[in-house]
Parts: C-alpha cells; sequence; structure tokens
C-alpha cells in the first residue's frame, strides 16, 4: 500500500489510545455503532486479560496497542480470509485511515549485517521496536506504538540517524528481534572474541602472538549462532540450508518451496568456527577440510524430532556446508494427500498392493520421490510385513522399517545390500536408486521370487523408464515379466492462500498447456500477487503432479516386443493413462497452482 507523507513521529503518543483510535475505525467502516460502543465499556478489562497475558519482568507494566485490544474482542470480519478482526487488519485499516505508514517485516529481505548492530535488544524489546531499513541517513524502525517519541527519541541520539517510525505487528517484532538480530549480533560478539583490539598507547599491554588460531567451535556465541540459524530455517519450512564462503563474506542460503533466498551473513573471521560446529555435531572429521564428508543430525523442534542430513565440500575459500532437512510431516504423508487424482490413487493404490514385481517413481533430484515412497511403506506397513529399505543415505530414520545405509568405503553398495536383503525374509524392499546394471538384475531377481520392489530412476517420462532399463542391460522380456507400474512425478509450487486472487492465464501460455477456450472453466483458477507469508512470491508449498501407468498386459506385450518407446507411451494414453502435463494442468484448473509454475516445472513433450 501507499504510505502517506505524515509520520507518526510528528502525533503525541497519546495520540494511539483507543478515544483516538475507535472514531477512525468507525469512519473507515471497520467497526460499527454497537462493537464501538463494547470496546469503550469493556476495553479497560481486555487490556488487563492482554497484559497478564504477555510474559515480562516483575514490576514492568507491559504496553498494550489500542488495536491489539480492539483483536481481542475477536468481532467478526468482512474479509474473505477472515473469520474475525485479526490484529493485521486492524492495523492496516487504521494505519491508511489514519494516514501512519504501516508494513509488514519480511525477513528474507532485512540487512542483518547493518542493522542488527544499531539497536541493542533489551532496548528493542523495550519499546517493541525493530529496524528494517537503512536508506540514506533515515533509519525506518517498525513499532507497537510508532507514536513513541521517547523511544524515537532516544534513537535518533545514539544512531544520529533520522528516525521514521512505521506501524507493525509485535510477532513480526518479536520474531526479528529474537530470531533474525540475535544471530547477527551473536556472530558479532564471537568476532570480537576472535578479532583482538589493540591499544597503541598502552606499551604495557599483553599481546597474545597466536592469533591465528580459530575461535573454538564450543564457544557459547557459536553454539548459539548455529542454533538461531537451525531454529530459523525450521520457521521458514526450509528444505536445504547452504552455507557458503566467498571472498570478503560467508553467505546464508536457504530453499524455500524449491528457491534459494539469501538471509544471513556471517564474518568470515568466525566462519571456520561456524562450520567446526555444525561438523561436531553431524559427527564429521573437523580436521579434515580438504575431502567432501557427509554427516547426520537430529534435531528437536516444537516436541518433533527432525532428520538433518549435512554434507561438506571444499570450495575455493573454504568448507561449504549443505544442510537437509527432513520433516517427518512432510517426509511420510498420507498418500492420499500427496496430489494424485482419484482416479490415479485407485491405480496407485491396486500397484502397491501386489504381492510382488517393481513399481518405478521416476524424476529429477528434488521432485519428491523420497516423500511418496516413504509414504507409500508407510501406508502399506503392517506388524505381518517385514519392509527393508536400502538407502544412500538413509534420508530419515524410521522405526516400522528396517534401513540399511549404502558405505561404498565398507563394501556395502546397493548391489551388495540388495543380495544380502534376500537372504532376510523381506516381504518389501526399497531401493533407493537404481543405478547400474547389477543393483538392476538383483531387483529384478527380488521380484521373479515374489518380493515387492519399490525404487527410483532418474528419468524424465514414465515410460523412459523402461527404456532406461534397457539401456542399461536388462533384457526386455524381464522387464515385462517384473515391472508392473511405474510413475513419473513434479513438485509445484501452490498458490498462496494468504493472497490469492481470480485470474486467466494468457493466450500463450494456455496454447502451450494445451488448453483451449472451448468448454474450460476458469473460474477457479487463481494467482499470489505476494504477500508477507508467501515473502512475495505468490506461493506457499508445493505440491505434486503425477503420471501413472500400470503395465497391463497390452504394455507387457509391446515392452517384451521392443517396441519404440513412443508407441509404448500412445498406447498407455488409450488405455486410460493421463499424462504429467495434463495432471499439472488440472492443479492449475482448480487454483492450486499457476500455469506459469507448471510450464517451468513440466517438460512439454510425453
Amino acid at each position: 500500500m501507499p504510505e502517506q507523507t505524515h509520520t507518526a513521529s510528528t502525533s503525541r503518543r497519546d495520540d494511539f489510545t483507543l478515544a483516538n483510535v475507535i472514531p477512525v475505525l468507525e469512519r473507515a467502516g471497520v467497526l460499527d455503532a454497537r462493537m464501538s460502543a463494547r470496546v469503550r465499556a469493556e476495553g479497560d478489562a481486555h487490556t488487563a486479560k492482554l497484559q497478564a497475558a504477555i510474559k515480562t519482568r516483575a514490576g514492568d507494566a507491559p504496553y498494550v496497542s489500542p488495536l491489539e485490544i480492539i483483536a481481542d474482542f475477536r468481532f467478526p470480519s468482512s474479509h474473505p480470509r477472515h473469520d474475525y478482526l485479526a490484529i493485521s487488519e486492524l492495523s492496516e485499516s487504521w494505519a491508511l485511515a489514519a494516514g501512519v505508514p504501516f508494513a509488514r517485516i519480511d525477513p528474507l529481505k532485512l540487512d542483518t549485517a547493518t542493522l542488527c548492530d544499531i539497536v541493542s535488544r533489551p532496548f528493542a524489546l523495550r519499546h517493541l521496536l525493530a529496524p528494517i531499513q537503512l536508506l540514506d541517513g533515515t533509519l525506518r524502525v517498525v513499532m507497537v506504538n510508532p507514536f513513541d517519541r521517547n523511544a524515537a527519541g532516544q534513537l535518533e541520539d545514539v544512531t544520529g540517524f533520522h528516525i521514521e517510525p512505521v506501524l507493525g505487528l509485535r510477532s513480526e517484532i518479536l520474531k526479528t528481534i529474537n530470531d533474525i538480530f540475535a544471530f547477527g549480533r551473536t556472530l558479532h560478539k564471537a568476532q570480537r572474541l576472535r578479532d583482538p583490539v589493540f591499544d597503541l598507547g598502552n606499551l604495557e599491554q599483553l599481546v597474545d602472538v597466536m592469533t591465528d588460531h580459530e575461535l573454538d567451535a564450543s564457544d557459547q556465541h557459536i553454539i548459539r549462532a548455529v542454533d538461531l540459524l537451525l531454529q530459523y530455517a525450521f520457521d521458514q519450512r526450509a528444505s536445504d540450508i547452504h552455507v557458503e564462503p566467498k571472498r570478503e563474506r560467508a553467505l546464508v542460503r536457504l530453499r524455500i518451496d524449491g528457491r534459494l533466498h539469501e538471509t544471513h551473513t556471517i564474518p568470515l573471521a568466525v566462519y571456520p568456527s561456524f562450520v567446526s560446529r555444525i561438523k561436531i555435531m553431524a559427527r564429521l572429521d573437523i580436521a579434515e577440510k580438504r575431502r567432501p564428508q557427509d554427516g547426520r543430525i537430529k534435531s528437536a523442534y516444537r516436541d518433533q524430532e527432525i532428520e538433518l542430513r549435512v554434507s561438506s565440500v571444499p570450495v575455493a575459500f573454504g568448507e561449504k556446508i549443505v544442510i537437509r532437512v527432513f520433516d517427518p510431516d512432510i517426509l511420510v504423508q498420507d498418500i492420499g494427500q500427496l496430489g494424485m487424482t482419484v482416479e490415479q490413487r485407485v491405480v496407485y493404490e491396486r500397484l502397491v498392493s501386489r504381492p510382488h514385481g517393481i513399481v518405478l517413481v521416476t524424476g529429477p533430484t528434488g521432485s519428491g520421490k523420497t516423500t511418496t515412497l516413504y509414504s507409500t511403506l508407510q501406508h502399506i506397513c503392517t506388524p505381518a510385513i517385514n519392509i527393508v529399505t536400502i538407502e544412500d543415505p538413509i534420508e530419515m530414520v524410521h522405526g516400522p522399517f528396517n534401513q540399511i545405509a549404502v558405505q561404498e568405503s565398507a563394501g556395502v553398495t546397493f548391489s551388495r545390500a540388495l543380495r544380502s536383503v534376500l537372504r532376510q525374509d523381506p516381504d518389501v524392499i526399497m531401493v533407493g536408486e537404481i543405478r547400474d546394471l547389477e543393483t538392476a538384475r538383483y531387483a529384478v531377481q527380488a521380484a521373479l521370487t515374489g518380493h515387492l520392489v519399490f525404487s527410483t530412476l532418474h528419468t524424465n517420462t514414465a515410460v523412459g523408464s523402461i527404456t532406461r532399463l534397457v539401456d542399461l542391460g536388462i533384457e526386455p522380456f524381464l522387464i515385462a515379466s517384473t515391472v508392473i507400474g511405474v510413475i513419473a512425478q513434479r513438485l509445484l509450487r501452490v498458490v498462496c492462500s494468504g493472497c490469492d486472487e481470480p485470474y486467466r492465464p494468457r493466450d500463450d501460455e494456455l496454447f502451450l498447456l494445451g488448453v483451449g477456450d472451448a468448454n474450460v472453466d476458469f473460474s477457479r483458477v487463481r494467482h499470489g500477487t505476494g504477500c508477507t507469508r508467501c515473502r512475495k512470491t505468490g506461493y506457499s508449498g508445493r505440491i505434486a503432479a503425477f503420471e501413472v501407468v500400470e503395465l497391463n498386459e497390452r504394455l507387457r506385450a509391446m515392452v517384451r516386443d521392443e517396441d519404440d518407446e513412443r508407441a509404448i507411451v500412445k498406447a498407455a494414453r488409450r488405455m486410460g493413462s493421463e499424462p504429467l502435463l495434463t495432471s499439472a494442468v488440472r492443479k492449475v484448473l482448480a487454483g492450486q497452482t499457476t500455469a506459469e509454475e507448471v510450464l517451468r516445472v513440466i517438460p512439454l513433450t510425453g
């Protein structure tokens, strides 16, 4: 929303009271006379309740804004996405009507390296404020009470900047103080310990000649900084954390919904200690910096265990760390929530209920294959079934499965592990990936001897997996005898429910998607306009699009006769197998994703 020229710093603190806020909201049509009368009559009681709920030091009188008091009444809202008047809606409406700037804090767009040293954490907590932008000598500060001239004046005196107060939300301000600035300030404290300050005028000062040693990875500031980073990544639903050294600084980037976002910087002086702390947590060799290493971390988040897979590789300016986050809620789902259509799910459940055969899940890296396999195994898992997995590495330790980790250095390969598993009386075997002929042959042997085998292949299409097995050296008649189904999938970003609105795809997008105007209902098609919830991307979360092909007798005969891949695809289409692109277009017409996202992710052939 465009900001007004009027700034809150020119007003008195008394301007931000129930008595003055209520008439503004009435004129804006947010409150009616009945609501206003109730707020005036019961406002003191709600204020006392909110103050009692706010944790504060003994003797403090916690500040509660009039907008927070009104929000506590939970009056019904006319907003299509809100059941009641939320603090965000009240704040935006009042700020617009009163001519006061209002801002939502996007943590991924904060310059924490510049801002974290401007305001102390105790001062920010005491006055409920957070700096969000420094531009041309003007410091923009989000405040619960933008009319607090005392806080603005103190900040101006200390920093020397012109202060521009902006109305903000308490929850976002506190989260910024505790999560974002705490990380930067913690690293700054660690850097001060790493870089001694010498007084050139003090000839008696003791100088430690061992100035090239690293800060200890067990230092409390380093430990806290790593913990804060992990906590922030979990809150942002990150799937990967990249910690990478550059020439002048180190960067932290988070992969959220498939896209990388730069979020933090780390001083090079403390970066080796930061990396060492992560390596210690992952049980890696901190002295080895020239060879890639892999490890695991088990972390707790909101009473739930989260598996972290850590990879360290040497790059030009040091060691780069990538942490893969495996959230159990995402990795193991009900198969009805994966994104299959009703028809696809019926076929897939028929495949996974078969007593033997091979089911292949295909797609590029990051397309959700592991989630599909884990969810499938959970779906069929019972005490009467022995499920064994062979993974490189084990993505997430899951109690009901017997999981084996591939260890090339110890001679435990996919093929050797699979050969041994066949002597372990398995009912269901999951092989993380078929990479070579030997593994493929053991998978075929397992299926021929009465086992249900799940595995993945890196191919672009479902039927392409048949060609891939032939290229590996498996005879077509063996493929026809063992492979019972192939699934291709891609992950599509979901339209953000916080900022979605109706829209119609462009004509060129519809043409590429193979959608004509005739008899197509565009009423449910939506796209996101961008909000703080989705980091201005218009998307929040991801869902999979699938192609499910069940090999019936006709398709088996074509595979056995070595028919062309295109002929097999056409035959599968005639038998009801829906193309991956068609499955994705259905999600566009249902308002789940956009045509732009489908064209970015889904191959337009096949």
